[in-house]
């Protein structure tokens, strides 16, 4: 890669970055209610399957992003599921005062946030195990849907332009393990930082 470019993973993130400001700079909140709501109806299906969803999730993808055969590319799949998952998270808040991506909010340090009892931490804990030990992209969209509700549920938002560079590397069994380690670090750091 030159000097200058940006790796696959980042474009993936500010194409994230630059819909979810599209969708919060927007003056007609109908249609960023209703674009939510298409985008809700695409978790847990494979992206491209649903053409409603093409002008938001594809239109103006980076051409190194883009897929060349019958199979969705990483790039693909990383704006999908970040996509639709902000989607339910950011469901029934408003955007302009609530809006649940923040920026340096990451994975582990969010579900890190949602542990205050010994009994959150078994319970959270197994859930943040199941999605950082996935194997597949449709495994860990399952797992991470069931911890953004959880997110959802306790207001805590998070960094969804990294989460979806997170996950374009995920992809790539040779990365998969360093993106574990980095959400691992995240989740204890919290941990350390709240006994200080």
């Amino acid at each position: 890669m030159a000097i200058g470019e940006k790796s696959p993973a980042k474009l993936a993130g500010n194409f994230v970055r630059r819909k979810i400001n599209q969708l919060f700079s927007s003056q007609n909140d109908t249609v960023v209610r209703a674009e939510l709501a298409r985008l809700r109806r695409g978790i847990g299906k494979l992206p491209g399957s649903m053409p409603e969803l093409w002008d938001i999730t594809i239109k103006d993808l980076p051409e190194i992003l883009v897929g060349k055969d019958e199979k969705p590319s990483y790039g693909e799949w990383a704006v999908y599921t970040t996509l639709t998952l902000f989607a339910l998270h950011q469901q029934g808040k408003d955007l302009k005062s609530q809006c649940m991506n923040q920026e340096g909010m990451f994975l582990g340090k969010a579900v890190r946030t949602l542990i205050q009892t010994s009994e959150d931490e078994n319970r959270v804990k197994r859930r943040f195990d199941a999605a950082a030990t996935s194997n597949s992209m449709e495994e860990i969209a399952h797992h991470l849907r069931g911890l953004i509700q959880l997110l959802k549920s306790e207001n805590i938002p998070l960094d969804y332009p990294k989460l979806t560079e997170d996950l374009y590397r995920f992809q790539f069994p040779e990365a998969r393990d360093n993106v574990r380690l980095m959400w691992g670090r995240e989740f204890y750091s919290m941990q350390a930082k709240s006994k200080e």
